[in-house]
């Protein structure tokens, strides 16, 4: 009789398809863009960017998956889902993108807390530049002390979200 603890074991030689291995990422991201819909009421904005969280912590995790260029689709679809200016999340993502790619061609080795420190500067990076891209597109006033919450939450959330994304890249490579 087969361990019935072993049925999820993959068989020798199966290997996942391949929109598995590259669907996967850009819909999990995509989701994350969605979460901003979310009916959610508060006084100013709370909610991390669970998008760009998802974008970074891929692009982080599995350097080789993505190109830079790939901050512009997904950017497009997050701006036209979080009502930002269309084009903010574009330039920025792909800004942000730019930078650890060239970071990455700097070191010689990176270790978790450097990821952190990579990802929390785009964070911040990108949660500034969403404000700027606000005011210049006649948002109104905005002051940084407004988003400062969202930076924060979102900078301590990315530990969890690489988590849950190396989980999905298990699933993701396992045939």
């Amino acid at each position: 009789m087969i361990d019935p603890h072993l049925l999820h074991v993959p068989r020798l030689g199966r290997h996942p398809g391949r929109f598995r291995l590259s669907g996967t990422p850009v819909i999990t991201v995509l989701l994350g863009s969605l979460a901003s819909v979310v009916p959610l009421i508060a006084q100013s904005p709370v909610m991390p960017t669970f998008g760009l969280l998802l974008l970074l912590s891929w692009r982080l995790l599995r350097p080789e998956l993505w190109r830079a260029w790939i901050g512009l689709p997904l950017g497009l679809f997050d701006d036209m889902v979080s009502g930002q200016p269309l084009g903010s999340a574009m330039f920025l993502w792909t800004v942000a993108l730019i930078g650890i790619d060239y970071v990455e061609h700097r070191m010689v080795w990176r270790s978790y807390k450097q990821d952190w420190l990579i990802a929390s500067i785009a964070i911040i990076f990108c949660i500034i530049g969403g404000v700027f891209f606000a005011r210049v597109t006649g948002g109104g006033e905005i002051r940084l002390s407004l988003v400062a919450p969202q930076m924060l939450w979102t900078v301590l959330l990315f530990p969890f979200i690489v988590r849950q994304c190396a989980r999905i890249d298990r699933w993701r490579v396992m045939a």
